[in-house]
């Protein structure tokens, strides 16, 4: 069962990722391009307004959320209970990512 499950799921990551590459690369080139050409100039000031009022927001949200050490520990819980559907799902998403 997990070895079937990490085989599908290594699978659709394999493929999801390649399309997200392609995408992203394929965005940017003509945008790099456009940029050095003249035809888009960048306001970094207002880049870095945005940036900074993301690191606030970020701040805010660190201090009301729970965090991420708690789904960690909640996930090396799980697999500490189920090591050997863990393992097979490891082995069957390798296989999944290579295939």
């Amino acid at each position: 069962m997990g070895g079937v499950t990490g085989w599908c799921v290594g699978f659709l990551f394999q493929k999801v990722g390649k399309l997200a590459a392609t995408a992203v690369g394929g965005g940017f080139l003509p945008l790099q391009i456009a940029s050095l050409s003249g035809y888009v100039q960048i306001n970094w000031k207002r880049v870095e307004k945005v940036v900074k009022k993301g690191k606030k927001i970020k701040k805010r949200a660190n201090k009301t959320a729970p965090g991420i050490n708690n789904i960690i520990e909640e996930a090396a819980e799980f697999v500490k209970q189920n090591i050997v559907i863990s393992s097979e799902f490891v082995g069957g998403f390798w296989l999944g990512l290579a295939s």
